[in-house]
């Protein structure tokens, strides 16, 4: 055969590979309102920076006349290119193949992609949109299913892994996103669910929807499963490669730090007047977060979940943080199950990951009631003082209000290993409120006037920042309105730390 013959068939076999299972398939993905595998790699990566490996792979399979049919590609397209001129590896399920399914053969693609970051030291991004189970394969199928479960755990706390959910994955298809550190979905088009609506009408007699089951929102609200939402697959795209802007390539580097802009030094007088004068008065604790970080751009995670809680990414400085803080605002930012694992999970995600983490604490103690010591309010509030106790990178405290009985000890406290622990002039930092903590001493012993004088002494003692200071459990009391050039301060003096917790195989975190 001619060379321009060899090459006018690699042009060939390129271009089929690219349309996947046709342009009738892609143009029926389109009107879903669904882009292509290839079309959300183009803008999830840097122009032009995207390498395809293993583009020809086909499935290996000869039952139920398999063999007939195969599209090159075989229904997952893998690579990598560059985020911000930074080494990504991608794979994106193809929907117009066998419906996405995960065959022997991809799942091999996935798994020298996943294997080639760990080398490499590299992210993985994993487009999700299948069917689950190429059922024509059987066990081989599952094999592979559980060859990337194993990876997705061997590369944990050490590469970042995200996976964006962009169209039904259902069944296996689901596990291995959960293992990742990140779960973004995109309004009514991605569902996840281990049984579909079919199954559980069979079972269960439920009738449900594939959206109520499963959809964005059922799973950003009601199960906490994933952790941002989007409008479209374009956004779910930007969304992912704003992500990746304030993670490190592996646990063994810094996460990148960007040309600050914003006056490091600035006063942020209004500050000064957040904190209502009633102690019993909510507030909205971004209205102290965003007047401190960089240009006020935070990436929340979760925004929709255990709303009492707020976690996300910022910049301080130029320098990526991760941020926990009560909210005043909703439930009176009480400590409850799903805050309690909502924050354990981010704070262990920075601490493997060397991203410091600041704490803004108004918190009034745990939630009380019956649903929530059965459903384990003890053991999932251990996760949050578990997660925080264990965490080596720097640890900066600001208790705004409230930092009442164990939640106090738990949001990263001194006694747990925080570095520096700054307070507000309105800190109240005591076992409980005045009027409970009176109620308890003396029982019912006082008159009205001897009540009210016990009260204001409890408060003038115990419920300010002062006894704590004078223990030296704080380490400042500050101006609220230096709260960024003190944070600063510490994360300049932090920058070097070096600590570690004693050699084991791991702990034993209480599940």
């Amino acid at each position: 055969m001619p060379l321009t013959s060899k090459i006018h068939l690699l042009e060939e076999k390129s271009l089929k590979a690219e349309l996947g299972g046709g342009q009738e398939r892609i143009d029926k993905q389109h009107k879903m309102g669904r882009l292509t595998a290839r079309e959300r790699i183009k803008l999830l990566l840097d122009p032009g920076s995207f390498v395809e490996i293993d583009k020809f792979v086909t499935h290996r399979s000869y039952d139920f006349g398999m063999e007939k049919t195969k599209f090159l590609g075989d229904g997952v397209v893998t690579g990598y290119g560059k985020i911000e001129n930074r080494l990504m590896y991608v794979f994106a399920q193809d929907f117009t193949v066998f419906g996405g399914s995960l065959s022997r053969a991809n799942a091999d693609k996935i798994i020298k992609i996943m294997d080639l970051a760990m080398k490499m030291g590299a992210p993985v991004i994993g487009l999700n949109d299948s069917g689950g189970a190429r059922i024509q394969e059987g066990v081989e199928s599952l094999a592979g299913y559980a060859d990337i479960f194993y990876r997705n755990v061997r590369s944990s706390g050490v590469i970042p892994q995200i996976s964006a959910i962009l169209g039904a994955c259902a069944g296996g298809a689901v596990y291995s996103p959960a293992i990742t550190d990140f779960i973004l979905m995109v309004k009514e088009t991605s569902y996840m669910f281990v049984t579909g609506p079919d199954v559980i009408k069979t079972v269960t007699n439920e009738e449900v929807t594939k959206e109520d089951l499963g959809g964005a929102m059922a799973h950003n609200k009601k199960s906490g499963v994933a952790h941002f939402i989007a409008d479209n697959d374009e956004q779910a795209m930007m969304m992912v490669r704003e992500l990746m802007s304030f993670l490190p390539s592996n646990n063994m580097e810094d996460p990148p730090q960007k040309i600050c802009t914003d006056d490091h030094k600035r006063q942020i007088s209004k500050l000064d007047n957040v904190i209502p004068v009633d102690p019993n008065k909510p507030y909205n604790m971004f209205d102290i977060i965003l007047p401190v970080i960089d240009h006020e751009h935070f990436l929340e995670v979760q925004p929709h979940y255990a709303q009492n809680i707020i976690v996300g990414f910022a910049r301080i400085g130029g320098k990526p943080v991760g941020i926990v803080a009560n909210q005043p605002q909703v439930l009176a930012g009480v400590l409850d199950i799903d805050s309690s694992t909502k924050a354990a999970r981010f704070v262990r995600f920075c601490d493997a990951f060397n991203i410091p983490l600041i704490t803004f604490e108004d918190v009034p103690g745990f939630l009380p009631g019956t649903t929530q010591e059965f459903g384990g309010i003890i053991k999932h509030g251990a996760k949050l003082l578990y997660a925080f106790a264990e965490a080596t990178v720097p640890k900066i405290t600001i208790i705004t209000r409230k930092a009442y009985g164990g939640a106090y000890d738990v949001m990263s406290s001194k006694h747990i290993g925080a570095d520096m622990n700054y307070a507000y002039p309105t800190a109240e930092i005591a076992v409980m409120g005045p009027e409970g903590a009176v109620n308890i001493i003396y029982k019912n012993d006082l008159d009205a006037e001897a009540r009210k004088k016990a009260v204001d002494e409890y408060r003038e003692n115990f419920a300010s920042p002062y006894k704590a200071a004078q223990l030296g459990y704080i380490d400042e009391i500050i101006y609220p309105h230096d709260t960024r050039l003190k944070i600063l301060e510490a994360l300049e003096m932090t920058a070097n730390k070096s600590a570690s917790n004693p050699p084991k195989k791991h702990g034993n975190i209480p599940l």
